[in-house]
């Protein structure tokens, strides 16, 4: 493991409860760069190769979730997470490499022992800030993740009889307090869980800035409901 600490870090005010994983599209060196910068930072920066950067001491609070909510938490949760950036030149819109992901997963489970995270709080940028953040894409792959410890999958046959879609995604922990942020966690839950509804941009720069669809007709698909209720049958 590489280090490249940055100096855009503080003191942790709450302990670290959460993991947040991003996707940046820069390699690994190019990635530590563009967060110096922006005066950004991260805890770790896993390359394509498989290659870990530490950009942060885990004790820091690393400036990398920005305006966020989860499971009823919307202040300072960079001070309650640990972040890692993975490199994907399709902000993850397209498959990981086997190496990289291998790196990740032993990553991520030390981090998780070692802070006890629980399940439900291992979440991409996206589900923490689904009005502004699509990563770290709907090709992550977030399944295989959850069966080396690192998060939560579903199982279709277990699932919730609540049919409101407001209520299921605040039992898995989305923002609802508003229709507008209703929609975006919706499509958010499409690319943790979802991936066929998820548009895919090749346009990088354009995706950063354009989050949303113009079209969220899928919240109305049978399939998107199955899923929804058997995800928050898995968090509540």
């Amino acid at each position: 493991m590489k280090k490249m600490l940055l100096p855009h870090v503080n003191e942790r005010k709450t302990p670290v409860e959460m993991l947040v994983l991003h996707a940046t599209a820069h390699n690994s060196e190019d990635a530590v760069k563009c967060l110096n910068e922006n005066e950004l930072s991260c805890h770790y920066v896993v390359g394509q190769k498989g290659e870990i950067i530490q950009v942060a001491d885990e004790d820091k609070r690393a400036w990398h979730a920005g305006v966020a909510y989860w499971r009823g938490v919307d202040s300072d949760l960079n001070s309650r997470s640990i972040g890692i950036e993975v490199c994907s030149m399709s902000l993850g819109q397209e498959a990981f490499a086997e190496e990289q992901i291998k790196s990740l997963i032993a990553l991520c489970q030390g981090i998780i022992k070692r802070y006890s995270i629980n399940a439900k709080n291992v979440v991409g940028h996206s589900d923490i800030a689904p009005l502004r953040k699509p990563d770290p894409g709907f090709a992550f792959p977030w399944q295989r993740l959850s069966q080396e410890g690192i998060g939560l999958w579903y199982d279709n046959n277990l699932m919730l009889k609540e049919n409101d879609i407001t209520i299921l995604l605040k039992t898995i922990g989305y923002d609802t307090r508003s229709s507008g942020v209703v929609r975006a966690s919706a499509y958010a839950f499409c690319r943790h869980f979802l991936p066929e509804y998820v548009q895919k941009i090749d346009d990088v720069s354009y995706l950063v800035e354009n989050v949303l669809p113009s079209d969220f007709s899928f919240m109305k698909e049978d399939k998107f409901l199955k899923v929804l209720k058997a995800v928050a049958f898995a968090y509540k």
